[in-house]
């Protein structure tokens, strides 16, 4: 059985649970409790605080965590990104006073940060050549210049409303974070065989974010034009219609490019364009 470390709570919790959910993974979490159980797959679920995760799969606590990239760099454990799940997205920023002008990195010497993340910043202002103090506080990082703990902060960053509310502006973008899933690089083969189930249910569901299955009523005398515009995962279905001259086609689209499609489709002539969510897409 595999035991993946999860976080107890917060956006990374939710989005988790809903990726679990998806790969048909039952799990109880009416009553909380430290270890859940899965009724129909064999893997268990331990709720930690963020940050302990690294660890908890390096060590062998876990088999697997799924935790921030930027809880990941910054513990340094030893363990293996085993996949990105392009989930809970945010960015580790350097931010200051909104009403001081910023000439630039070099602005940050001599300055006091306050921080969170105290590796990431260090090995970072190290490459850039900027001597500052780093000020390591837990909590609320973004009311430290406000208070005059700090000069600046290094932060995360999502929607930058934080940022406005304490009158702080991002001035460098110092990484990206996306959601993880960490192994630990001792796993025996019949864990590693669960795990890959495990990843092909998840791929399944990945893989079928932002796409939508597009069926239509197409001129048989335009259907060559119209094959033309789908960039679908392979060729498209045509199917004959009982009405001469006309045929059905079903694809499948990425919904980013959906209306601009849709807009050449119609005026090719296609009719009936019926669309459709899809849950999972096995390829």
């Amino acid at each position: 059985m595999l035991r993946i470390a999860v976080q107890a709570k917060g956006r990374l919790f939710e989005e988790t649970m809903a990726l679990l959910e998806e790969s048909d993974i039952k799990l109880s979490t009416t009553k909380r409790t430290l270890l859940v159980q899965s009724p129909n797959f064999p893997i268990e679920v331990l709720f930690l605080r963020d940050d302990d995760i690294p660890q908890t799969v390096a060590t062998g606590v876990a088999d697997l965590g799924i935790v921030g990239e930027n809880e990941f760099v910054e513990k340094e454990e030893d363990a293996e990104i085993v996949k990105r799940l392009g989930f809970s997205k945010c960015r580790l920023s350097l931010a200051m006073p909104k009403d001081i002008e910023y000439p630039g990195l070099q602005w940050f010497n001599g300055k006091k940060i306050a921080t969170s993340y105290p590796v990431i910043l260090r090995k970072f202002l190290q490459q850039k050549g900027v001597q500052a103090e780093i000020h390591v506080i837990t909590g609320s990082v973004e009311v430290s210049p406000g208070i005059g703990l700090a000069d600046a902060i290094f932060d995360i960053v999502s929607s930058g409303s934080t940022l406005v509310s304490n009158r702080l502006k991002e001035v460098e973008v110092v990484m990206r974070s996306e959601a993880l899933l960490i192994g630990n690089k001792q796993m025996d083969d019949d864990k590693k065989e669960v795990l890959e189930e495990l990843l092909f249910r998840m791929n399944a569901v990945k893989t079928a974010e932002d796409k939508k299955y597009v069926l239509m009523n197409a001129p048989k005398e335009k259907l060559n034009e119209i094959i033309a515009v789908l960039p679908g995962m392979k060729s498209p279905t045509v199917m004959p219609l009982a009405q001469e001259g006309w045929c059905s086609v079903h694809t499948v689209l990425d919904e980013q490019r959906f209306w601009e499609i849709i807009g050449k489709l119609k005026g090719l002539g296609a009719e009936g364009i019926l669309v459709l969510p899809i849950e999972k897409m096995i390829v």
